[in-house]
């Protein structure tokens, strides 16, 4: 009803349609003008050559909307008074159409120069946006450059310090040794195992482990000697008596010094806050440059004892024997050119994987139940790969060496260790070793004692060597260096004990372990002769006994003075009255939980 048309935004007041329009609606015309002047002045901006209003619909939005208030309406309200809306906005949306039509130009021109001072603008924001984050960058980096200098140098010089104050302090220990060892003196023993705090609340009974070296106190032997021993552990009244009434009895208190007591020159303290604190390239070049190794051990950094240790032997390689065909072939001398190595080492790396899955061996006193968890730790914490002697005689020693401040090198205990069922696990030594020459084992200590000095070591160091017998001319002649701790090790202080308990000495001269005994003689003779007789020892601090855990230790130690077992010192042997051959003397060490024998 009452449609118009539009030419080219120009409205034909003369048209027969429009007339009928204007006649049908002259009460409001005055609005329908203005909408018609916007809705022309559109349509010339984007030059439509022809539109069709839909005159009917432009009325009823006029009455609908309140457009006497406005006295505008949106482009898109325009547009949907065309009946051909369809055609003129598909026209509209043509790109560049705006610039067609009335004003054009000037709107064109505007936008350019609208765009222009945008992309000047923008352009240099950027600029100056880059050159402030370079700026910011430098300044940053330098300030931290110069923070790190200046720490670096505090470090520097606190380090020099500490370095110049303990010189001093050596040089002093040096020169007034012989007076520090002649005087009275203090030991404070921390037995501080140093693991890692993952391995220390994976490790069972770990304050027990700690606490082994509780003979630590048996240095009062010397009549100039207190010991302070900081336990990792809570004892019991029953435990602190038999250390004291221990002590006591092997002679701590047969100096002439009797103002200070055994129980006086000892103290035994438990910190208070004690209970709140809880591979394949390498292994290829490995077997191939060492290729008459037959088993190749794996250590986790901190085990200790031969515990958490695997093995693996390369006689389960399927390239092994094609390994060996080629080492004869080129000789020993080609054997170790990288050119040579270089096919067999990628033969290895193919199998290395598999044949440590299927092959490795773990050790029976490890916690590991598989190759997966032993290599997640091993590969997290550290560890070493240690050739195995190519021997079936293997013999381990076990020797203490004590570097004093002025130079003088002390060899405090050595042993040959012993193995339980699987020959990784040390279960203890024997005492005095028997296995290596006197004069061998003198210079291997000697050398390495002079490296320790050499980097600066002091104290107390164990060495660990491995000796086998040599095939080729079956001989007991090859020596091989397997281990260096730095500390007060197990070994030293179960020695301790036992020098304590039977008031012998180890002759570092004579290689023997000799302990002093009386000899009955007759009755013109009068009293007993003393004598020194060579004996042999066993130490240990994982020898188990599987009814020792049913009891208290009070009940254990009640029990041993009920039956009057003890270590008689007169006699130099271990027994009860009315036995009839001689016993070992039987002794509870606390910190292990174990019987040492």
């Amino acid at each position: 009803m009452f449609p118009f048309t539009i030419v080219k935004g120009q409205i034909d007041p003369m048209a027969k349609d429009f007339i009928c329009f204007k006649e049908k609606f002259s009460w409001c015309w005055s609005n329908v003008v203005e909408v018609l002047d916007d809705l022309t002045k559109l349509l010339r901006e984007f030059a439509v050559p022809l539109a069709k209003v839909d005159g009917e619909y432009l009325i009823e939005l006029l009455r609908e909307s309140d457009y006497c208030w406005r006295k505008t309406l949106p482009k898109a309200t325009l547009f949907s008074l065309l009946e051909n809306k369809g055609e003129v906005l598909e026209l509209v949306s043509r790109p560049g159409q705006r610039y067609r039509g009335e004003g054009g130009r000037d709107v064109a021109a505007t936008r350019i120069q609208t765009w222009w001072r945008r992309y000047l603008t923008r352009t240099s924001y950027l600029c100056y946006h880059r050159r402030k984050m370079a700026a910011e960058l430098i300044s940053l980096s330098y300030l931290f450059h110069y923070q790190k200098c200046q720490v670096k140098k505090t470090l520097q010089a606190k380090r020099f310090r500490q370095l110049i104050n303990y010189r001093r302090r050596a040089e002093h220990r040096k020169q007034n040794w012989k007076h520090i060892r002649s005087s009275k003196r203090t030991i404070i023993h921390i037995p501080s195992l140093g693991f890692s705090q993952s391995w220390r609340l994976s490790t069972r009974k770990y304050d027990i482990l700690q606490n082994i070296q509780i003979t630590r106190l048996c240095d009062i032997r010397d009549e100039n000697v207190e010991v302070i021993y900081i336990c990792p552990m809570h004892l019991g009244e029953d435990i602190l008596q038999y250390y004291d009434n221990f002590l006591r009895r092997n002679g701590a208190d047969s100096s002439t010094n009797q103002d200070l007591p055994c129980n006086k020159r000892f103290l035994i303290l438990t910190p208070e806050a004690v209970d709140h604190f809880p591979l394949y390239e390498t292994l290829a070049e490995l077997i191939a440059q060492n290729i008459h190794i037959q088993r190749w051990l794996f250590k986790i950094n901190v085990q200790r004892g031969g515990r958490d240790a695997a093995y693996c032997d390369v006689c389960h390689l399927g390239c092994y024997s094609w390994a060996l065909q080629r080492y004869q072939y080129f000789g020993s001398d080609l054997w170790h050119s990288t050119w040579v190595q270089e096919t067999v080492m990628m033969k290895y790396l193919e199998e290395i994987p598999e044949w440590l899955i299927y092959y490795t061996i773990l050790a029976k006193s490890s916690r590991f139940q598989s190759w997966s968890e032993f290599l997640k730790i091993f590969l997290r914490q550290g560890g070493v790969v240690e050739a195995y002697p190519p021997s079936e005689n293997v013999t381990y020693v076990t020797v203490d060496m004590l570097l004093e401040p002025n130079g003088e090198v002390t060899i405090l205990s050595w042993g040959d260790q012993l193995h339980g069922c699987c020959h990784l696990d040390i279960v203890g030594s024997i005492i005095p070793k028997t296995s290596v020459h006197l004069e061998t084992l003198h210079s291997i200590c000697m050398r390495v004692a002079h490296a320790c000095k050499q980097n600066y070591i002091i104290g107390y160091v164990s060495v660990g060597l491995a000796t086998f017998v040599d095939h080729s001319t079956m001989k007991q002649k090859q020596i091989w260096g397997i281990d260096l701790d730095i500390g007060f090790s197990d070994h030293l202080a179960m020695t301790q004990m036992l020098l304590m308990a039977t008031g012998g000495t180890l002759n570092w001269r004579t290689g023997c372990f000799e302990v002093p005994v009386k000899e009955k003689c007759s009755e013109q003779e009068g009293a007993a002769k003393r004598l020194v007789d060579s004996r042999y020892a066993v130490v240990g601090i994982r020898l188990f006994h599987s009814n020792l855990s049913m009891l208290y230790h009070s009940i254990f130690l009640n029990i041993c003075k009920w039956n009057c077992i003890e270590f008689n010192k007169k006699s130099g042997l271990g027994g009860s009255p009315g036995s009839s051959g001689d016993l070992c003397s039987e002794f509870v060490s606390h910190s292990s939980g174990n019987i040492v024998l």
